[in-house]
């Protein structure tokens, strides 16, 4: 999968707004809170990759879990 600075942000964003709004009541909700996170560092962290590049509107390859997606 690629994703463009606009849509890592808007991800960005809406993940935090669900961790804000989180209230850990059981085990599953603990568990999505982790997932919460690390999808926030996951994105923060292509969100400083992308920083350095020029607003081109270009893409870049997401890895995610040990997985590389491929561009189309």
């Amino acid at each position: 999968m690629s994703m463009s600075k606009r849509s890592v942000e808007t991800l960005l964003d809406l993940v935090e707004i669900k961790l804000s709004s989180m209230q850990v009541l059981d085990r599953e909700d603990a568990r999505e809170l982790a997932l919460l996170e690390n999808c926030r560092r996951d994105l923060l962290a292509l969100r400083a990759s992308l920083k350095g590049q020029k607003s081109t509107g270009k893409v870049v390859p997401y890895v995610c879990e040990g997985r590389t997606a491929t561009r189309h």
